[in-house]
This record gives structure tokens, C-alpha cells and sequence, in this order.
């Protein structure tokens, strides 16, 4: 029995980039920072968590090795493992973003080594001809915002004048992406879908990687809140990677959470759709459960950047660290004699940090499974080390990028 997972703790990066300085990320440490804060007790919330950050599984595995060899700092109350039990050692990003389309297909094997299209950083973020294409061809009459936004303030700000007049809220980040919150009922979910697949289509020409349709309910007078319907629009990988290869070998590819979305579809063979970190836990077990010599779990865990990085919630941060790593075991329960379970992450986001964007950082590699020998992997030179390694342990040819650390 040969089986893999992939984990993507989303944002969960370690520091040390090499390139930091070039992204305005110089010293922007994920977990150094989050760490830091709950050993001083500044992320203590009675209703949520307290004290030093504990991550007793991610730590036997080797986490704190790879935090000081990727950013050669120590997490703060943390010591090294007596006896590591698992691969570990961290990753540099190579491709020209700190993004989560190119986190993850250089993950699996296809960096970016092209620029992205950006919208611009200051005044209106959406030239006059876009907003009009859109109200024409999106049959809308208009749009609010046109700007970089956190998106929960934006529909904190704008939502009951969306309501009202029916125009989609449209937003950026320093992310290659166009952002359109709506609200389920009153703008309707199926139209808002309809709408980004037509900005899809508007902003290919500008090379825009994502398009994210941002539904939300509720009314002016009780708040709004995202919902889990949310969708990601994304252009397709610039070649084959890890979940083509492993589909066209006629095994199965179990995309958890927005995995597909990231990939376009491509290479999915079973999707696996849930909302927040335990829904998305629960999936991946089933998808364990359903996997079978030779498949990929594939799953991708948001919370972290979506509900806490971004949002610069250390508290929320370190509490969902240690949610997850209390629900390891279960996982571990389900591994057959064969597999193998790496995980990582696809930029930083450290909540610390200025700004409310993605940092860039090296990511954690962390591996383990019956039969898996534990030592160091070092520091790799891309994230493609990865997927290389994930096809070399199903048996499959070599991808086009990275090298196995098996």
C-alpha cells in the first residue's frame, strides 16, 4: 500500500526567506512571531487559549529543527526534539509571487517564473473600461469599492449599500486577484458565480491569477458574515503537475477544500468540498478512509490565513495551530504500512506583520507515516521538492521540477 497526503496549513510559514528583503518581508516570521506572542502572554484570550504556544505533535515531528534551520531562530519557549520522529527541514519559494496559486502548483511541481498581473496600489484599483465591460456584460449597474481591501471590512463598510443598490462589491489585494462579494439572498449565489465567471473572462487579458467570489449574509442591523460558498476562479497551472500525473496514471486525486479551485479542475478526480479547518479535518478522513494504493489526499486548510493571518489574530492563529495538532493522532490511526503524509504550507502570513497581505517565508516540511525513516531534509531550494518527492514515493516518473528528498 502506497498512499500520499498533502497538507497545507495555509500561511504557515517559518521565516527566513531568502529573498524576503525584495518582497518588503524582512524578518516577517509566521510561526517565530506567533510564538513569541503567547510566550509573553499577549495572545492569552480567556474564551480561546492561554500560555506558550504548544504544537506537542508538530514539535516530535521536527517543527522546532525546521523553524531554526529555515529562519535560524528558535520559536520562542520551544527547545529541539530529544529525537525527531519525522522527516523535517523547510522550503524557499522560487516562483514570482507569494500567492496561494503559486504556493501550490509549485508544491506539485510547476513554479511561476512569470509576473503576474496586478492591480494598482493606490486610487482606483479597476480602470474605467473594466468597470464598464463588467456592468455590461455582468448586467449590473455598477460596482462599489474599486480598491485594496480587507474583505471583511469592505463588507462591514459597503454592505448595506450593496443591498440597497445592488451593486457587487469589487476589491484587491496585493495578491494577483479580483475579489467580488455579494450577498447570498438579496444579489442571489448563482448570479454572483455567473458574474466572476464573466470577470474571469474580462481579466484574462491582464493576466489576473484569481477571480474569488465572496458571498455573505445577514442585514445592516445584525452584521454580516461570510459564508462557506465561497469560490476561487483561477487560471489554469502553466503545465502538467503532480495531480495530472497521478489522474492520468489512472489513480484517484482527492482535492479537499479549495484545492480544485486552485488547480482549475485540473487533475481532480474526486472533489471534496468543506468550510473551516474541522469541517475540512473531518473530509480528509473520509477521503483516507476512500483512498487507495497509489491515490493523493490532497488538502488544503484556510483557516489559517483566511480567518486569522489576514486578519492579524494571533490569538485565533495559535489556537487553530493547536486544534490541529490535537487532531494528528486520528489521522495517524488511519495510515497503512506505505504511506506517506507531508505537510507544509504555500506562502506566510504573518499576523504580526504590517499590512493584511501574504509574507514571504519559507514553509515547514514535515513527514511521517509506518515506515517512514526520520531525519533531516534540510533546507530545499523550491516547494517542487515536494511533489517530486510525493511522485517518487508513488512511483512515477520524475515531474518536470524539484528533486525527492526520499
Amino acid at each position: 500500500m502506497a498512499r500520499a497526503f498533502l497538507f497545507v496549513l495555509d500561511s504557515f510559514g517559518i521565516g527566513g526567506a531568502p529573498d524576503a528583503e525584495a518582497y518588503g518581508d524582512l524578518g516577517a516570521n509566521t510561526l517565530g512571531h506567533i510564538a513569541e506572542q503567547c510566550a509573553a502572554g499577549l495572545a492569552d484570550r480567556a474564551d480561546l487559549r492561554k500560555g506558550p504556544l504548544a504544537l506537542p505533535h508538530m514539535q516530535s515531528l521536527g517543527l522546532a529543527e525546521a523553524a531554526l534551520a529555515a529562519s535560524g531562530e528558535l520559536p520562542a519557549g520551544w527547545e529541539l526534539a530529544v529525537r525527531p520522529r519525522g522527516l523535517h527541514g523547510a522550503a524557499a519559494e522560487v516562483s514570482h509571487g507569494k500567492d496561494t496559486p503559486s504556493g501550490h502548483w509549485e508544491i506539485a511541481g510547476q513554479p511561476v517564473m512569470f509576473d503576474w498581473g496586478y492591480f494598482p496600489d493606490d486610487g482606483a484599483a479597476f480602470s474605467d473600461e473594466l468597470i464598464a465591460a463588467i456592468a455590461s456584460q455582468g448586467d449590473v449597474p455598477g460596482i462599489l469599492g474599486n480598491c485594496h481591501a480587507s474583505g471583511t471590512e469592505i463588507i462591514a463598510s459597503l454592505g448595506a449599500e450593496h443591498m440597497r443598490t445592488g451593486k457587487p462589491i469589487c476589491y484587491t489585494s496585493s495578491d494577483s486577484v479580483f475579489q467580488i462579494a455579494a450577498h447570498e439572498e438579496s444579489f442571489g449565489l448563482d448570479r454572483l458565480i455567473k458574474l466572476c465567471q464573466t470577470v474571469r473572462s474580462l481579466v484574462d487579458p491582464l493576466n489576473i491569477g484569481r477571480v474569488i467570489a465572496r458571498p455573505f449574509v445577514g442585514t445592516p442591523e445584525t452584521g454580516f458574515d461570510r459564508t462557506g460558498n465561497r469560490r476561487d476562479f483561477s487560471v489554469p497551472p502553466p503545465g502538467p503537475t503532480l495531480l495530472d500525473q497521478i489522474s492520468d496514471n489512472g489513480n484517484r486525486v482527492f482535492a479537499v477544500g479549495k484545492i480544485s479551485d486552485i488547480f482549475a479542475h485540473q487533475g481532480v478526480t474526486d472533489l471534496r468540498k468543506a468550510n473551516g479547518n474541522a469541517a475540512l479535518f473531518e473530509a480528509t478522513l473520509k477521503a483516507a478512509k476512500d483512498a487507495k494504493d497509489g491515490d493523493l489526499v490532497f488538502t488544503n486548510f484556510v483557516d489559517f490565513d483566511m480567518l486569522y493571518g489576514h486578519r492579524r489574530d494571533v490569538p485565533g492563529y495559535a489556537a487553530a495551530l493547536e486544534a490541529l495538532d490535537a487532531k494528528l493522532p486520528r489521522f495517524a490511526k488511519l495510515l497503512k504500512p506505505g504511506d506517506l503524509v507531508l505537510m507544509t504550507a504555500d506562502h506566510g502570513c504573518d499576523p504580526t506583520w504590517r499590512g493584511t497581505d501574504h509574507t514571504r517565508e519559507r514553509v515547514p516540511i514535515l513527514g511521517f507515516g509506518p515506515g517512514i525513516a526520520a531525519r533531516s531534509i534540510g533546507i530545499r531550494r523550491s516547494f517542487s521538492d515536494i511533489g517530486a518527492t510525493v511522485a517518487a514515493h508513488l512511483g512515477l516518473p520524475p515531474l518536470a521540477n524539484g528533486r525527492s528528498f526520499l
